[in-house]
């Protein structure tokens, strides 16, 4: 069965409910789960040669999603970025397992994307498909190995990415990639091909002012996941810009809104669907 929804706030239960999808006795998870603040209580390890970070749920959360974890791909900005720690940080206390890898080998974009010297579209081309699926895969071997995945029973991973890393949550889904659902806020340089070869459930959080994904381009974007035989959502949130899945103004009420909405969307989503 099929699932659309375009609206401002996500009442993702009903996907469960068309698909009959059993109860997951989850523990309920609210805005006030999200940090915006703060120090990430997440640690670093490298896998493979490749830097991870990794935040673990509370033992008396985390049995009510055992064998399901979070892949978190990250905006420009890297893991790095205290505000993508945070986020990270914020999955787990959903109780899930969560992987962040690094990108960008150490070397993210700086947080001014106009800082003189900074160009874009080099540093873009630097981390094309070909630089970043393998991370990612190491990502996927690392919570595969550690999390209790075997060949029977693998781990089923949920890929949450954020601009930049949107376009990578759709790739880590498609067949043999890892994951099996997807969730990106404000995805960029997304391709058509990439949203038809996707095997799971599919959401998107779109901002309403997204020279990245503009109306047309969101509207391409819906007619796309219609056509790709998966269980799919796009919510559009009001009064929000690019970013704001992570890098929301949290002193704003109606972006710290989307942004905490946004949150539970991915939520909600893997809650579902892993």
């Amino acid at each position: 069965m099929r699932l659309l929804s375009s609206s401002l706030l996500l009442l993702a239960g009903s996907a469960a409910a068309r698909r009959q999808i059993p109860a997951h006795g989850c523990t309920a998870v609210d805005g006030s789960a999200v940090a915006n603040s703060g120090k990430s209580v997440g640690t670093e390890v490298v896998y493979n040669n490749i830097t991870l970070y990794v935040s673990k749920p509370d033992e008396s959360v985390r049995k009510a999603r055992t064998g399901a974890a979070v892949l978190y791909l990250t905006d420009v900005f890297g893991i790095q970025l205290l505000e993508n720690r945070l986020l990270a940080d914020s999955f787990a206390r959903a109780g899930y397992l969560v992987v962040a890898p690094d990108l960008f080998n150490g070397a993210p974009a700086p947080s001014d994307l106009n800082a003189p010297g900074f160009d874009t579209g080099a540093f873009l081309g630097l981390h094309g498909p070909a630089a970043t699926d393998p991370i990612i895969a190491a990502a996927v071997a690392y919570v595969q190995a550690t999390a209790g995945g075997t060949a029977q029973a693998p781990v089923r991973i949920g890929a949450t990415g954020y601009c930049f890393g949107g376009r990578y949550a759709f790739r880590t889904a498609a067949a043999g990639r890892g994951a099996v659902a997807a969730f990106a806020a404000h995805p960029s340089l997304l391709e058509d091909g990439e949203i038809l070869g996707v095997k799971g459930p599919a959401s998107v959080a779109a901002a309403e002012n997204d020279s990245m994904m503009p109306p047309a381009r969101r509207a391409a974007i819906e007619a796309l996941l219609l056509n790709s035989t998966q269980p799919y959502q796009v919510a559009l949130y009001s009064g929000t810009s690019h970013g704001f899945g992570v890098r929301a103004n949290v002193s704003n009420p109606i972006e710290k809104f989307a942004k905490e909405s946004a949150y539970l969307q991915a939520v909600r989503w893997f809650d579902n669907f892993l």
